[in-house]
């Protein structure tokens, strides 16, 4: 199968790319993870239509819908519960989807990956009873499911506060929430007056932060949380103010902000930045969302945080960005200065700068005994032990203790590594080489790769929309 335009990821940035590389006249294929379009942000947003849940779920979760029925109606290619797990330069992606593998060529391809919430090791986070704020988020959209017992929720960050919020507007419990973050500070206050131009986004904000403090225990300036139980979680320790407190615990949620997915990127050696403010790596982009390998761009937040307005933006971008790098007989420039789209990126990133230094990353150390590499339980100290006698490069602790190979390649502690490698070696985390990332992408069974020969010829999967391929 072939397209002029393969997009992987149906978030905010993939939908809009599709909608308005259909509207240009390109063969568009779209491949999704997910049974249903809307990404993370939009998870289920053509199901929760009303009722409780939904309206929880806030005025931002609702105008999903509308760029849903537009993606949905356009002639958009359609393969959803879809994985890309290899892409090769011409540009060739392989495929898997109901347990057989396929190819689909394009001119271009567009990378909507999205963001993954960053992890953070401390003792007991891989306890039964311990995830994330995200994965709970997850669970209530696909579900209306909501966590029971003792629930605490540990972190920093609006995700927090905004799922905080959308619990205790269901009637859901909330034990206590322990602030993570280090408060209004210097750095955040200096870019205060540029948030000011979203001034609907920081009252937002402060009404999530205030209806927390009615109805929750909030605990500050704590370190050193630990979760504890046998075969569960079952108890939560920390210190906060010289004083140490252990509380009951059913449910743990922590989130530490989020972060661009990479590994697309990485494995087609793409040139990246180092973003030091929330540490972190992200694809070099130019102005359209290119990388630095020609037709090869991204959009959204796998290109670096912005949120789901950013998205959507960067989304239309790419979009003319790829119509211009396909020759499309349009004036792309003069089409990019019409809409706006420059100043609307501008003011959908106005609160960005005052979040990053708000909220940023977690510099306390992994003790010595705590897990990192959750799929081959490799600990800190081991991590510790090979990098004091190898090069500052976190290949050479995978290559030592298989940290980094098992099924998530590294998406789970490959920032922790590399963080405990610049540490023991006294170096910034930025100049600490980030594992070397090969296909697949994503785990895929012998006999989905036997299957693939079967299909090269094979008709484009039922529920597909708009046969318009490239020949």
């Amino acid at each position: 199968m072939q397209y002029d335009v393969v997009i992987i990821g149906a978030g905010p940035a993939g939908m809009s790319a599709a909608v308005e590389l259909d509207r240009l006249g390109l063969s568009v294929a779209l491949a999704d993870e997910q049974p249903s379009p809307g990404g993370q942000i939009w998870r289920g947003t053509e199901r929760n239509t009303s009722g409780q849940v939904f309206e929880a779920l806030g005025a931002d979760y609702k105008k999903g819908q509308a760029l849903a029925r537009a993606f949905r109606t356009s002639g958009v290619a359609y393969f959803p519960s879809t994985q890309i797990w290899q892409i090769e330069e011409g540009w060739t992606l392989f495929a898997t989807s109901a347990q057989e593998a396929r190819r689909i060529s394009a001119r271009a391809v567009l990378l909507a990956t999205g963001a993954q919430e960053r992890p953070v090791p401390f003792p007991g986070w891989t306890l039964p009873g311990v995830m994330t704020v995200g994965a709970a988020q997850i669970l209530l959209k696909s579900g209306g499911m909501l966590p029971q017992g003792d629930v605490w929720i540990a972190g920093a960050g609006p995700l927090p506060l905004l799922y905080a919020t959308q619990i205790l507007q269901l009637k859901g419990r909330i034990a206590g929430f322990i602030d993570t973050s280090t408060g209004l500070n210097l750095a955040a206050l200096a870019k205060l007056p540029g948030a000011w131009r979203d001034i609907a986004g920081l009252a937002k904000g402060i009404r999530w932060l205030r209806a927390l403090r009615r109805c929750v225990r909030m605990v500050r300036n704590s370190e050193d949380l630990r979760a504890g139980g046998d075969d569960r979680l079952k108890y939560l320790e920390w210190r906060a103010q010289g004083k140490s407190e252990r509380v009951k615990a059913d449910v743990l949620l922590v989130h530490e902000g989020v972060i661009p997915r990479i590994h697309e990127t990485l494995a087609l050696d793409c040139s990246h930045e180092w973003n030091g403010e929330q540490g972190y790596l992200a694809p070099s982009l130019d102005r359209w969302g290119e990388t630095s390998r020609p037709g090869l761009f991204v959009a959204g937040d796998a290109g670096g945080i912005g949120g789901w307005v950013s998205a959507t933006v960067s989304g239309k971008i790419a979009a003319l960005g790829i119509a211009r790098r396909l020759g499309i007989s349009r004036d792309i420039d003069a089409l990019r200065k019409e809409t706006g789209l420059d100043a609307q990126q501008v003011r959908a990133l106005a609160l960005r700068p005052f979040l990053d230094r708000l909220y940023p990353p977690p510099r306390n150390g992994i003790a010595d005994q705590t897990i990192v590499c959750r799929c081959e339980e490799v600990t800190a100290g081991t991590i510790r032990a090979v990098a004091r006698s190898s090069a500052p490069d976190a290949n050479a602790v995978k290559a030592a203790t298989r940290c980094g190979m098992g099924p998530c390649q590294g998406r789970q502690c490959g920032y922790s590594v590399q963080a405990l490698i610049a540490d023991t070696h006294g170096l910034p985390q930025k100049d600490v080489t980030f594992f070397n990332i090969r296909p697949p992408l994503k785990p895929v069974t012998l006999g989905e790769l036997a299957s693939l020969h079967n299909l090269e010829t094979a008709a484009a999967p039922s529920g597909v929309k708009a046969e318009r391929m490239t020949p």
